[in-house]
C-alpha cells in the first residue's frame, strides 16, 4: 500500500519520537515501572503539553479532531518507545464518550479535561468468565427510584487504578452472552463501592481487578441508552484494537531494527553471525512479516475513517483482518528475535524482551487471533451454507 503522511501528522511522529529519545529512555521507563505508582505524571504531562491527549477529541471540547490515521502516527511512536504511560486506555475511554454522544451534551465536560490532560480513564469491560467475548457479561445493573445499582467484578481493566473515571459495561437485561440488554455507564473511580484492586502485567503496565458492590449511579451517568450499549461497545473495542495494531507495528519495527544491528555486531567463528545465509532467511522472512503488518495496519486505519456508522461490516472486517495478521506477524517477529539474540534475549536487562512481552500483551488484548479470524470469517460474504 502507498500511503503519504501529512505534514502536521509527521510533526505530531517527530514530536514523540525526540521526547522519547530526550525524555523516556530504557533506563527511564524501568524507573517508572519499578515506582509504587506504575506511571509517570511528569511523562502524562508532556503527552498534553506535546497535543497527545488533545488529538483525538472533538473540536468543541478543545481538542484536534483527530483521525485514526492521526492516531495511527502517534500509536507507532508510543509503540516504538514501549511507553507505559495510560494513554492508550484514556483514548479508548474518549471512544466511547465520543460513540455515545458524550460530546454533544452532559459527558462533554470529560472530554474537555481529557483534551487537557487533567483526566485518564479506563474501561472495565471484560470478566473472568468473557475471555474475548465482551457480550459475556454478568455485572448487573438494576434500576430503581434512585437511579442504577451495579455489582459485579471486572478483570484486567488496563490502568484501572490510575484512572479518575472508568467506562463499565453492564448488563440490565437478557441472558449472559446476549448483544441486547448491555447498559453503559461512566463513573467516576471513588463512588461508593468501587474497590479497585492494583497490580503489574507482565508488559509493565499497570491492572486492576474493579469490584462493584451496591453501587449507586444516577441516569446521568448512563452512555447511551439503556439495554442498547453493544453498538457502542464494539464500535469503540474495535477502534481500540486498531490502535493497538499501530502500536504493535512500532515495537515490531524497533525489535525488527534491533535484531538487524545485533547480527551485525555479534561474531561467531570469526565473523559476524548475519553473514550466515540461514539467519539472513530468518530476517527476510521477518521482513516479510512486518511489511504485511504495515499495509494490514494502515488499512484498518482508512477504513476506521472511512466506513461511518452506516457499514459496521467494513469496520468490523477490515479491523479483525488487520488484528489476526499483526497477531500472527507478533508471534513470528517476536520469537524470532528472541531466539537470534539468544541467551540475552530473555533477559530484562536486553530491551528485546521488553518488545516481546509487550507485544504478546497486545496479541491477547482486545481479541488475539484466532477470536478475530472467527469473526472475520462470521462475516456475510464468507458465511458457509449449512445446506450447501
Amino acid at each position: 500500500m502507498d500511503f503519504t503522511f501529512n505534514q502536521e501528522q509527521m510533526q505530531f511522529a517527530d514530536a514523540i519520537k525526540r521526547w522519547v529519545a530526550k525524555d523516556y529512555s530504557f533506563d527511564e521507563r524501568a524507573r517508572i515501572i519499578a515506582s509504587p505508582a506504575g506511571v509517570s505524571g511528569a511523562a502524562w504531562a508532556a503527552l498534553a503539553e506535546l497535543g497527545m491527549t488533545a488529538l483525538p477529541v472533538p473540536e468543541p471540547q478543545g481538542g484536534f479532531s483527530g483521525s485514526a490515521v492521526d492516531m495511527f502516527v502517534v500509536m507507532q511512536e508510543l509503540g516504538r518507545g514501549l511507553v507505559v504511560e495510560p494513554y492508550f486506555a484514556t483514548v479508548l475511554g474518549a471512544e466511547f464518550l465520543k460513540l455515545a454522544g458524550g460530546h454533544e451534551g452532559g459527558h462533554g465536560k470529560l472530554l474537555e479535561q481529557v483534551a487537557a490532560g487533567e483526566l485518564k480513564l479506563a474501561c472495565a469491560l471484560g470478566e473472568r468468565q468473557s475471555r474475548h467475548d465482551l457480550a459475556a457479561i454478568a455485572t448487573s445493573a438494576v434500576l430503581d427510584a434512585n437511579g442504577y445499582l451495579i455489582n459485579g467484578r471486572k478483570s484486567v481493566v488496563l490502568h484501572g487504578a490510575q484512572a479518575g473515571s472508568l467506562i463499565v459495561s453492564t448488563r440490565s437485561s437478557g441472558a449472559p452472552r446476549d448483544q441486547a440488554g448491555i447498559t453503559l455507564f461512566v463513573l467516576p473511580a471513588d463512588t461508593a463501592g468501587v474497590t479497585i484492586t492494583d497490580y503489574r502485567t507482565l508488559d509493565g503496565l499497570r491492572a486492576a481487578d474493579v469490584q462493584f458492590d451496591q453501587v449507586r449511579v444516577p441516569a446521568s451517568a448512563l452512555l447511551g441508552a439503556p439495554g442498547a450499549g453493544w453498538d457502542t461497545l464494539e464500535a469503540a473495542t474495535d477502534y481500540g484494537a486498531g490502535l493497538l495494531c499501530f502500536e504493535a507495528l512500532g515495537a515490531m519495527e524497533t525489535l525488527f531494527a534491533a535484531t538487524l544491528e545485533y547480527l551485525k555486531t555479534r561474531t561467531q567463528f570469526g565473523a559476524p553471525i548475519g553473514k550466515f545465509q540461514a539467519l539472513q532467511h530468518r530476517m527476510a522472512d521477518m521482513f516479510i512479516h512486518l511489511e504485511q503488518a504495515r499495509s494490514m495496519a494502515l488499512l484498518a486505519a482508512v477504513k476506521l475513517d472511512s466506513s461511518g456508522p452506516g457499514n459496521p461490516a467494513q469496520r468490523r472486517r477490515a479491523v479483525a483482518a488487520a488484528k489476526f495478521r499483526i497477531g500472527q506477524a507478533i508471534k513470528f517477529i517476536g520469537q524470532q528475535a528472541v531466539q537470534l539474540h539468544g541467551g540475552m534475549g530473555v533477559t530484562n536487562e536486553l530491551p528485546a524482551a521488553h518488545y516481546f512481552k509487550r507485544l504478546t500483551m497486545i496479541e491477547l488484548t482486545l481479541g488475539d487471533s484466532d477470536h478475530h479470524l472467527r469473526r472475520f470469517m462470521a462475516q456475510p460474504e464468507f458465511a458457509v451454507d449449512a445446506d450447501a
